[in-house]
Formats: C-alpha cells, structure tokens, sequence
C-alpha cells in the first residue's frame, strides 16, 4: 500500500479577477485531480467544477463495487483501476457537454483535467488539455502527461515548430473537456518508489514556473510549504492566469499486514 502525503492549493494570481481553476484532492480513495475552465460568463468555472465533482462521484461510486459497470468500453491494455479513472474522465466530458448545449450562457465552455489516481503499488496520470503532471524522482523531473496544444503535437513531429509558430499557439487547445460529445484522454500508470513526487498544475504555474524549479521546490519543502512556495513564485513573476497545484509525496510503500504469514500458511496447506 502507498502512503501518500498531499498537499493542494489555488490563486486566482494578479491579473484575474475570477478563479476558473477546481481542484480535487481525496487521501481516502487516493486520487487528485486539477481542472483548469475556459469559457466567458463564469463558464470556465463551471465547467471545471462539473469535470472534479463528476470524477469525485463516480470514483466513490464504484469504490467498494468491483462488479461496477464501467462507462466506455475496457482498454484491454490497461488495468482496471485506469479503465475505472478513464471511465470517470469520459463522464466528465459528457456531463460538461450537455450543460453547454442545455444552457446557451455556457455554450463552448470547457475545461483541461488532470487526475492521479493511486492504487497499492503504482501512480496512474491521465490528462486531457494543457495542465502539466511532473514525476520528480531523485534529480530527474519528466513529464507523466501529454500536452494536447498545436504548439506540442506540431513539436512533436518538427523540434523547431517552437520558433515558427506564433507564441498564440502555445495554449491553443487541440482538446479539452466539453467541447465535443467524447473526449480522448492520455494516460500512464507508474511504479511508484519512496520518495517519488508528483505535481498536477494548472499552466498558470508552469509558464511562470519551469519544470526544473517546480523539482527544485518540492525537494526544499514538504508538500504544503511546496504549493505556497510555488504559487507565490509564480505570483512574483506576474501571476497573469490562475494557479492551481497539487504536490503529492510517496512517504511510505507499506506491504499489506500480514502478507507473509498468509503466504507461508498457503505454503504449508
């Protein structure tokens, strides 16, 4: 079992007069989730909500029913814990589109999500829109999602598309929660180790904040001084969007009580 220390905070920065960013952290079914809104009117901040509070519901829902019916057809090359937060992330985007096509205020709203969800031996990342999820283990930082921007998937096939493309580009989605009838999520699960960190940002932290000093911070401070440490980093250097972190320590790998007199007791049966 892993033992997690976590910490989460959000701002709405200097420069934004409402805070479009939810985040949602629970240590009982160990999994943290950020979502960063878009959408004028107050949309953006609905939209978000709905994505955190859809996830919370049905990750509460089936925790205690293995039996549970999930929601889109199982990835047979994933396990069922990343089917289960797929599920969740499929649901969001279907309750975040029909709100914006019952409701003409909200019509277009969307919103990124980026969730980690634990089970007892590995960290499962998955991601749709821009928000960062770093893994900080020893000195390395990398980086568990994949950034569904025009700037990033045209990097992806040509390294100098950062120096050709207008800087208008760098957050201009090319997915994101809501705005279609389904939604494709990436996702990762992890061997967790002890002392690995992650963070789950909003890009109101990550373009003021690079990946190497969100490492360096989270190795000077424990979880909560972490997220004050970079929010008001970010805020020193402008704060022109709101900034949202989650910083999520491994303390402990705990093997399951008892574990070793119930395999000698097979043994011997």
């Amino acid at each position: 079992m892993i033992v997690i220390e976590a910490a989460g905070q959000t701002d709405v920065g200097k420069k934004r007069k409402g805070n479009e960013d939810s985040l949602y952290l629970d240590d009982d079914l160990k999994i943290y989730v950020v979502a960063d809104g878009m959408g004028g009117h107050q949309a953006g901040e609905v939209a978000s909500g709905l994505v955190v509070k859809t996830i919370q519901d049905y990750m509460r829902s089936i925790r205690n029913n293995d039996d549970a019916e999930e929601l889109v057809g199982i990835d047979q090359r994933l396990s069922k814990e990343a089917n289960r937060l797929l599920s969740s992330i499929h649901l969001g985007n279907r309750v975040v589109f029909q709100k914006s096509e019952d409701k003409p205020g909200y019509k277009g709203m969307g919103s990124t999500v980026s969730a980690v969800f634990f089970t007892d031996h590995t960290a499962i990342a998955a991601n749709v829109g821009d928000s960062p999820i770093y893994l900080i283990r020893g000195h390395e930082v990398s980086n568990l999602s994949v950034l569904h921007t025009v700037i990033a998937e045209q990097m992806a096939i040509n390294p100098d598309a950062e120096r050709q493309l207008s800087r208008k580009f760098k957050h201009m989605l090319t997915r994101a929660m809501g705005i279609d009838r389904t939604v494709e999520p990436d996702t990762c699960e992890i061997q967790c180790f002890k002392d690995d960190v992650i963070v789950i940002a909003s890009d109101g932290l990550t373009d003021k904040v690079s990946p190497e000093e969100i490492r360096d911070v989270v190795g000077e401070h424990p979880p909560q001084g972490a997220c004050q440490g970079l929010i008001d980093l970010a805020n020193h250097r402008g704060g022109d969007d709101n900034i949202t972190v989650i910083v999520l320590k491994v303390a402990e790998l705990q093997e399951e009580k008892g574990g070793l007199l119930k395999w000698i007791a097979r043994l011997f049966k």
